[in-house]
Order: C-alpha cells, then sequence, then structure tokens
C-alpha cells in the first residue's frame, strides 16, 4: 500500500519535509515513488504540487492524516485530500 507522507530532510534543528509517496512497509528515507511538495514548519512555508496529488489520489494513494492536516492549511489544492480510516 502507497501513502503520501513526510520525508525528513535539512540540518539538526532546522528539519524541513518533503511530501513524498512512498509504501507504507519502506523507512521514512526510503525511496520515494514520487515527490509531490514541501513543508518548512519553522518558515509556515508549503507547496503543494496539486495535479501530481490529484494523479496518486486517482490512484488509489491515501494521505497520512499530517498530510491532510498540511493540505487543509495549504488551502492550495481545488479537491480537497480524503483519509480512509
Amino acid at each position: 500500500m502507497v501513502k503520501l507522507r513526510l520525508k525528513r530532510c535539512g540540518r539538526k534543528q532546522r528539519a524541513i519535509y518533503r511530501i513524498v509517496a512512498l509504501d507504507v512497509r519502506s523507512r521514512r528515507e526510503g525511496k520515494n515513488l514520487g515527490k509531490v511538495g514541501f513543508y518548512d514548519p519553522t518558515q509556515g512555508q508549503t507547496y503543494l504540487n496539486v495535479p501530481f496529488i490529484l494523479y496518486f489520489l486517482e490512484q488509489g494513494v491515501q494521505p497520512t492524516k499530517t498530510v491532510h492536516d498540511i493540505s487543509k492549511k495549504g488551502k492550495r489544492s481545488r479537491k480537497e485530500l480524503r483519509v480512509n480510516y
């Protein structure tokens, strides 16, 4: 199963996160299937590649709760990301 989740980047005490499509069995720093955006919590910046996210959602990929919350804050998406728990 594939999910949209966060991948940590940056240096110590200055973390930024890439929003990527990853297999749920892989590690956080594992090989990703596609980069769909990034999130910088220190600066409050968010970038979402909406067409790419919608492509993955059509393929059945589910976002994690954190990615879902980030996308709601960004309000750049034209279509709400749905989470099935």
